[in-house]
């Protein structure tokens, strides 16, 4: 098998054989962005997904897909003894390995920069498997941050035979590592229409304080703010700081209501409820759920995190987002407007969230051009570039222009918070 194995094309497939792509996910992220994908190839059923559980967080993964009816159709068990990285790529790839062995797919989707990631890459190319990145190009230009998160995207862009940009930055990135050309689209980020898939839905609130916080702000006697403080690197004096600047921030609007859910970690659970836990009209959560915590953050005036998801979510609601980070892979949010980096300092934390909090004009400006991550047609688009790689489409598909139509979904009630 040549070389060429890695990019098929017309004939590659017998017309009566519908071929599989295998969808693997690790992380509750991956999940959220692999799941609407899934459900653009089920509905044009030219090619069939198969969703894989590779187990590095496999609860998580379950609870994702469960908020889009899904299910994983392969659920990978791994041994893990240390948690290291070296232990979880190892039995991630062999894992794999066996399964590309058993059921040889069509090619393999991995998205972002997880360890699953690095490991599907693996051992889809030393199977010579097409590889497809999706959210592919996302760059710190810095190996230390995020890590390892940053090398591994870098070595799966070396071994992908589709790259699937959310966003012309990212494809630029891509295109400066001398990556560019037919195998590089500009399709959106999927994560869009999966936060507009499942806040649409509706899923009750599993913790009752959620549902009676929502009704105040429906109310119009509260506004939301939602805070997620959740990357290892904020964890101790940095989430001090955040945690103390949301006091303030409480104790200077009497009407501003805080929902923060908590790390699973004991330690920096035990540090949220020390700073908070005797701070009125702050709500301490546990992990919520993908559905939740989308409904949830369609009802903020203003969020407050540290997570990528996040960035991307928030601004398909209308709700701009203070980046509690001093660096940020997803500039395309800063750089629209809808997202400012405030780094930890608990004095700029404050004051900004203040200052946006009695702004609704300066609020409104920050997202008013729509979401620079994607239009809810980028799962669309993933469908057409798998057949288009696969040969069971000619056309080269349509790519991404932000703003072209892009929707901002205002919450209900927004009108009466603002």
């Amino acid at each position: 098998m040549g070389p060429s194995a890695l990019v098929p094309g017309p004939g590659s497939f017998p017309g009566h054989v519908v071929p599989e792509v295998f969808l693997i996910a690790g992380t509750r992220p991956e999940a959220v962005k692999m799941a609407p994908v899934a459900a653009a190839l089920f509905a044009v059923g030219r090619i069939r997904p198969v969703l894989v559980n590779s187990g590095q967080h496999p609860e998580m993964v379950d609870q994702a897909l469960e908020s889009f009816g899904f299910a994983a159709d392969v659920r990978l068990e791994l041994n893990r003894v240390t948690g290291g990285q070296a232990e979880l790529t190892s039995q991630l790839i062999e894992e794999l390995d066996r399964l590309f062995t058993e059921r040889p797919p069509g090619a393999v989707l991995v998205q972002g920069d997880t360890t699953t990631t690095l490991a599907g890459a693996l051992a889809a190319f030393w199977k010579q498997i097409p590889v497809v990145h999706l959210e592919a190009g996302l760059r710190s230009h810095d190996l230390t941050s995020p890590f390892p998160e940053e090398g591994n995207r870098k070595v799966v862009g070396q071994l992908a035979s589709l790259h699937l940009a959310p966003t012309a930055d990212a494809t630029a990135h891509l295109a400066a590592e001398s990556l560019q050309g037919n195998n590089v689209l500009t399709v959106g980020n999927t994560v869009v229409d999966a936060v507009l898939d499942v806040a649409a839905r509706r899923t009750p609130y599993g913790d009752q304080r959620l549902q009676e916080i929502e009704n105040r702000v429906h109310g119009g006697q509260s506004r939301l703010v939602l805070v997620t403080a959740h990357r290892r690197e904020s964890w101790g004096e940095p989430l001090d700081n955040v945690l103390h600047a949301v006091a303030d921030v409480v104790r200077e609007r009497p009407d501003v209501e805080v929902v923060l859910p908590a790390h699973p970690n004991p330690a920096v659970r035990r540090q949220v409820v020390d700073v908070l836990g005797g701070v009125g009209r702050v709500t301490i959560t546990d992990p919520l759920p993908y559905s939740q915590m989308a409904r949830l953050l369609a009802q903020c005036t203003l969020v407050l995190s540290d997570s990528g998801g996040i960035q991307e979510e928030a601004p398909s609601f209308g709700v701009p987002a203070l980046v509690l980070r001093d660096v940020t892979e997803r500039m395309e949010a800063v750089n629209a407007g809808c997202a400012v980096l405030v780094g930890t300092d608990r004095d700029r934390i404050a004051s900004l969230t203040v200052r946006l909090l009695d702004n609704p004009s300066a609020r409104a400006a920050m997202t008013a051009d729509g979401n620079p991550f994607g239009d809810g047609l980028a799962s669309i688009r993933t469908e057409q570039a798998l057949a288009w790689l696969l040969g069971l489409q000619q056309q080269r598909p349509d790519e991404f222009t932000p703003h072209a139509g892009s929707a901002t979904v205002r919450s209900p009630g927004e009108a009466e918070v603002a």
